[in-house]
């Protein structure tokens, strides 16, 4: 019976392991914590029943991955569970620009910039599973929808800072910014209007939804179908050295190209070795989570009915924080990501006492302290947040490094989002998933299509390796 050795149970690696037994291989997945999940785990981190999410929590590329739903992960246990509105956007004039799943609610919302936001993301939106088809894997492929993809690509290519023209009202502006923002880079730089086209695309197709009980409950729900399959879990087992690694016919890594350097660096083509070694990290995280008495007191009540509130003021003033933290520079007034997923799934909160999730953007490798400057920023919006806080916890940048060692410097997205390296991570191939070491696949999310709790990256790296193997008259199937 073919073999399989998965290292690191994050979604990705779970994902790869799933789609190798789910095909007639006998997988094992290593885990270096005492968990699996890697970026999507919860706890209880401040209160007894607050559930807190560690790192992802909103998950549009999630429920509408074409692998989970194959899968039916909710046959092994996973609700989703979906807030009024999905993101609002406030600005100190008191306006907001608030983006629900329905197209057509967010469109009369945004008064003469309406119309603009339709012809930007309306048939996104309604090509969205076509799109993903496509863009949702290596960039190195025949285009199964050709004439949509040719309509998509124009926008993409521009700068944010470019396509933010086509609206008009500081409020539209502002709500494209935080959507945009989500690149994690520079917004003059081309391409950066990709993956917010992308975000809002999936979000008007499937909505901003989150696990019932954590985002970990997603990972679970994998495990769970992992081991039905006949795949084995081993968690607490770092490994540090390829010695350590099984024999096995196919070897998948669920880290980052520095991590793979380390275990194969001198096993792979110079070549390859070369590109794992100038490979990019991006910019970090700086985590808050706070228990909360009550709700925030946000002084724009839209905000108090959504799931996530982007918070950092105008379109000028995020892509000034942008820019700075592109930079190097830590700003006074960063972009701030709010997260209130207790208001679609009740189960995370008790006694009145409720999880805020919250980090800001900072720069790769910030050694400083933000906390202040995150509660100062949701105090610029929700005046009295301080007098409703019960509890806090800081995982600053050099902590999250440490949470999951994927997260180099800080880094949650797996590798810098400019230049050319958005679109050909991590290195350029056909086959970018291929370590030129004989058997040994990457499939954390430095490989395509690229961050988000979707198992695509692991998917399709296993797919790979599958292919291979049935090229070379292996066993599986």
């Amino acid at each position: 019976m073919t073999t399989a050795v998965v290292v690191g149970g994050g979604p990705n690696g779970l994902a790869a392991a799933l789609h190798l037994a789910r095909s007639g291989v006998d997988v094992e997945i290593l885990e270096a914590a005492d968990e699996i999940g890697g970026g999507a785990r919860s706890a209880e981190l401040l209160e007894p029943g607050v559930v807190h999410d560690l790192c992802s929590a909103f998950h549009p590329m999630g429920v509408g991955s074409p692998f989970w739903a194959d899968v039916d992960l909710a046959s092994y246990g996973l609700t989703w569970k979906w807030p009024e509105i999905d993101c609002a956007h406030p600005l100190d004039s008191g306006e907001v620009g608030v983006l629900h799943q329905s197209i057509d609610t967010t469109v009369a919302g945004l008064g003469v910039d309406g119309a603009r936001w339709r012809g930007l993301f309306g048939d996104l939106a309604r090509n969205f599973d076509d799109l993903g088809h496509d863009l949702l894997r290596p960039i190195v492929n025949v285009p199964a929808h050709p004439i949509k993809l040719a309509a998509f690509g124009p926008r993409a290519l521009l700068p944010v800072s470019v396509l933010a023209k086509v609206f008009r009202t500081p409020a539209a502006r502002a709500l494209y910014a935080g959507v945009a923002a989500h690149v994690y880079t520079d917004f003059d730089r081309p391409l950066t209007a990709s993956l917010g086209l992308m975000i809002a695309a999936s979000g008007h197709r499937y909505g901003w939804p989150v696990a019932e009980g954590g985002s970990g409950a997603i990972t679970a729900a994998v495990g769970r179908a992992v081991a039905a399959h006949g795949g084995t879990i081993t968690t607490g087992v770092p490994v540090t050295s390829r010695r350590q690694i099984p024999d096995a016919d196919i070897v998948l890594l669920d880290l980052s190209p520095a991590q793979a350097v380390t275990l194969y660096g001198d096993l792979m083509p110079s070549r390859i070795r070369r590109s794992y070694e100038r490979y990019r990290v991006g910019s970090a995280a700086f985590k808050v989570d706070f228990a909360v008495r009550g709700d925030i007191p946000w002084r724009n009540p839209e905000c108090a009915r959504a799931g996530t509130v982007h918070l950092g003021g105008t379109f000028e003033e995020i892509r000034r924080s942008e820019k700075l933290r592109a930079r190097g520079v830590m700003s006074t007034n960063p972009f701030v990501l709010v997260g209130q997923q207790y208001l679609a799934d009740p189960t995370r909160s008790t006694g009145g006492i409720n999880p805020i999730w919250s980090y800001a953007h900072a720069p790769a490798g910030y050694r400083g302290d933000a906390t202040d400057t995150v509660i100062r920023q949701i105090e610029r919006f929700a005046p009295g947040f301080r007098d409703i806080i019960v509890g806090t916890r800081t995982t600053t940048v050099p902590q999250m490094a440490n949470y999951n060692l994927n997260y180099a410097a800080g880094d949650i997205m797996g590798g810098g989002n400019d230049g050319l390296q958005l679109l050909l991570r991590p290195r350029t191939a056909v086959d970018p998933y291929f370590t030129g070491v004989d058997g040994v696949y990457l499939c954390s999310q430095s490989a395509p299509p690229g961050p988000g709790v979707h198992g695509l990256c692991g998917y399709h790296a296993a797919e790979s390796a599958l292919r291979r193997l049935r090229k070379s008259g292996g066993a599986a199937r």
